[in-house]
């Protein structure tokens, strides 16, 4: 029997097309993890001469990294052309003409298949990309393959109370795979040792976002492009009694006057062939893993 929660592709990347003019307006917490990450990486004394940024969005990452780097060529790598477009924009004039003598490279690619040839890279960098991976093992198996020896790979991905509300909501409403499924860390770190990288460090926080009503949950997560991309969706669109439903539901939740919104985020970061492991600021609890 097919897995209800195996994404299609080809409606992610629609869907990130379409979000590519609004994702800005709404991607607070998605801005706010990246700072997060980018923090982390002055514990980590390593220059690299090339980074691939996978999963770009609209480029704020990537605009972090050429600051933090500047001596290094960023690659940008997005399912969808329309975001690498927007991150496009976002650069100077002379910039955009020149692309290639700014140092920047853009690829419309998916970060489970990565065009890239083996080696050719230093660091890869991923926020909240590896989500929307259908295979986290063969994905960390490609990022090994195009990392150079000794080469860096960070990331933050959701992890399983992502939305737990939402699915909560939803989950007495039908057997629909309405709300994707995250992966614990536990397993994010026996993927990254599947794949070959060496004691992988990571570490969990939660964050929340408050929302007067359920509208406003469910229009930025379509402004962001999250759309329910999974194979056993509901097919068609939900019904007014359904709909009244799933907001009662959410309701019940209600607390200090808001709807909250749950998002477990992963923070993870490993090496190819040689060990490295800085510390993590503010003291945060690391988890490692080992054969």
């Amino acid at each position: 029997m097919n897995d209800p929660f195996t994404l299609d592709k080809r409606r992610v990347r629609r869907s990130f097309d379409r979000a590519a003019a609004t994702y800005d307006q709404v991607a607070v917490l998605q801005r706010e993890i990246c700072d997060r990450m980018a923090e982390r990486l002055q514990y980590i004394k390593y220059e690299p001469k090339r980074i691939l940024d996978a999963g770009s969005g609209t480029g704020y990452g990537s605009r972090k990294l050429r600051e933090r780097y500047a001596k290094a060529r960023v690659i940008e790598l997005d399912i969808a052309p329309s975001m690498l477009q927007a991150s496009r924009c976002h650069q100077p004039a002379w910039k955009r003409l020149l692309p290639f003598m700014a140092g920047e490279e853009r690829v419309c690619g998916d970060i489970e298949n990565l065009p890239l040839r083996a080696g050719s890279v230093g660091m890869i960098w991923s926020n909240l990309a590896l989500q929307w991976s259908n295979n986290l093992e063969a994905t960390f198996g490609g990022m090994w393959r195009v990392l150079e020896s000794g080469g860096l790979l960070m990331f933050s991905t959701f992890g399983p109370d992502t939305l737990k509300e939402l699915r909560q909501a939803f989950g007495a409403l039908d057997s629909h795979a309405h709300v994707n499924r995250f992966p614990d860390m536990h397993d994010v770190g026996d993927a990254l040792m599947g794949a070959g990288f060496a004691a992988p460090v990571m570490d969990m926080e939660t964050l929340t976002l408050t929302y007067a009503d359920l509208t406003g949950l469910m229009r930025d997560l379509k402004a962001l492009g999250a759309h329910n991309a999974n194979q056993g969706r509901r097919r068609g669109l939900l019904g007014k009694t359904a709909w009244q439903r799933v907001q009662q539901n959410y309701e019940a939740l209600r607390r200090d006057g808001k709807l909250p919104a749950t998002y477990e985020v992963v923070y993870g970061h490993a090496w190819k062939g040689e060990i490295k492991q800085p510390a993590l600021p503010g003291g945060a609890q690391v988890v490692k893993f080992h054969p």
